[in-house]
């Protein structure tokens, strides 16, 4: 760009700051087509998180004072405000003109009409106060007064807008609406709003040319699949209303899971004319769609040891404990020994848990979700579940207790539906030797009551993963048998226990029949 344009880009910093307050003040911004041409592209990042502001009555809003005040932070208040008083919108150049730069002479014939007229009113106020033989002349003082206070008065009304932008920022005006119930039942509330957003833009394209380079302002919208319905529709309006004039310096990355974005939309009534079809309005919002498609093996590793790198804390604490109560013991203290070496043990177990999840050749890696909250799920688990199965003296081996975690978040409804039958079969005294039996084997048994089950368990249904994967894990990789599942159920803390309460209410009422 340097070597094509011959100019270096500039920032408003140190005397920057002042040139871009020179510009402001005397110039008008044109839009040239060198300008457009420009391969420069500088990029301002803004992350909003759509659950922060889920409290609101107005999730938009939070939307469009998180941009107003990142443009505001980013570039400074003082530019910004100075542009609210004396900015001038840009324009586009007639014909092939590259002068990005157009003298306000309306401005300036005004500033040195005030200044000219100033310096008359100070003049004459002087010389009916100083000079001899005139002091007595009142009226001379009257006319002296009023054009000093006429002209003055105008430069201080201008630098009291300056001043009063500078104090009250954009997002605190569009708070200050958003909370008044006198503009939320107007239809001119939108405008309000809107005009500050315009107001942004222009300033944005003032600071382009300004720069020499073009600037795009890049909003990271997460967190909005856990949010109500309808502040999920208010967001994407939002999005929608921001985008709607042509070359607004605007990208919005939309970091969403359409499964639970398109039912909330159809909740709303923001479906009436698309046949009540999310997906339809998201083609019609989303001009790039990009799917981000399911993790390797290599990355699920690596998001797992991201993940469990959230829990070295937790181990760096036990093992340090360890050292400073064998110190204590050193010097005479009196330390348990068998809390000691509960946690070392503990401790023990873990890492080998972990290094089975994070070993390519275990098969149990193979296992592991593709997305990383359930990731961050199992690796939070299982130091808790080894924990309480040394505390109940389990014979299982840390590996078995990471397969038996995994299998509780990969497949809940499958697995509850089999504990459910387990128990079921406990309480008729089943056959000795039914504690030998395998999980998959009850499981089989009962799939066709489970199939029956179908339409009140539709939404359970949906949480468990490939029902393939289910059976390869349980009938050949870890064939947990109806005494280990028995053993386990008591130590198992991320399994909903009350959808097998409602399968075992189901169960009865089916029965009954």
């Amino acid at each position: 760009e340097l070597r094509r344009s011959h100019q270096k880009p500039r920032s408003p910093e140190g005397w920057g700051l002042l040139l871009v307050l020179w510009y402001l003040a005397f110039y008008k911004p044109v839009i040239t087509e060198g300008h457009l041409r420009r391969k420069n592209i500088k990029f301002l990042f803004i992350r909003f998180s759509a659950w922060q502001y889920a409290g609101c009555d107005k999730l938009w809003a939070g939307l469009v004072t998180t941009l107003c005040d990142s443009v505001r932070h980013h570039f400074g208040a003082l530019p910004l405000s100075v542009y609210h008083v004396m900015g001038t919108r840009p324009r586009f150049a007639s014909g092939f003109s590259q002068k990005e730069w157009v003298l306000k002479r309306g401005t300036c014939l005004k500033l040195w009409g005030l200044l000219f007229v100033l310096a008359v009113g100070l003049s004459i106020l002087l010389v009916a106060l100083l000079v001899p033989g005139i002091k007595d002349h009142h009226a001379l003082k009257v006319v002296g007064s009023t054009i000093t206070s006429f002209s003055g008065s105008s430069l201080v009304l201008g630098a009291f807008s300056i001043v009063k932008n500078l104090l009250v920022s954009e997002k605190q005006k569009i708070e200050r609406l958003t909370n008044s119930e006198k503009f939320t039942t107007q239809l001119g509330f939108m405008s309000k709003v809107r005009r500050e957003v315009e107001v942004l833009v222009d300033f944005l394209t003032f600071m382009e040319i300004f720069e020499r380079r073009r600037l795009r302002v890049v909003l990271e919208i997460t967190s909005l699949d856990i949010c109500y319905p309808e502040k999920v529709a208010g967001v994407l309006n939002a999005m929608n209303t921001l985008l709607s004039d042509t070359n607004v310096p605007f990208i919005f990355i939309l970091a969403v899971d359409p499964s639970v974005i398109v039912p909330c939309l159809e909740q709303t009534g923001c479906m009436k004319g698309l046949a009540d079809n999310g997906y339809l309005y998201l083609n019609r919002t989303v001009t790039l769609p990009f799917s981000i498609p399911e993790m390797g093996a290599r990355s699920r590793l690596r998001c797992l040891e991201a993940a469990i790198q959230t829990r070295e804390d937790l181990m760096y604490r036990i093992i340090t404990g360890n050292v400073e109560r064998r110190r204590a013991k050193c010097q005479g203290a009196l330390v348990a020994p068998s809390l000691e070496e509960a946690d070392a043990e503990a401790v023990r177990c873990i890492h080998e848990a972990f290094h089975c999840l994070h070993d390519g050749a275990d098969p149990l890696a193979r296992y592991l979700p593709t997305n990383g909250a359930h990731l961050r799920r199992i690796v939070n688990t299982i130091p808790i579940t080894l924990r309480l199965l040394l505390h109940h003296a389990g014979a299982h081996s840390p590996r078995a207790a990471a397969a038996w975690v995994v299998l509780a978040d990969q497949w809940p409804c499958r697995l509850s539906w089999a504990l459910q039958c387990l128990e079921d079969a406990w309480q008729s005294h089943p056959a000795p030797g039914f504690g030998a039996q395998t999980l998959w084997s009850i499981f089989q048994e009962n799939l066709g009551e489970l199939s029956s089950l179908r339409q009140p368990l539709h939404n359970v249904l949906s949480l468990d993963g490939d029902p393939e994967l289910f059976q390869t894990f349980l009938a050949h990789d870890f064939p947990f048998t109806a005494q280990d599942a028995h053993a386990l159920l008591g130590v198992t803390v991320n399994l909903d226990h009350s959808i097998r309460h409602k399968m075992g209410l189901l169960r009865g009422l089916d029965r009954l029949k």
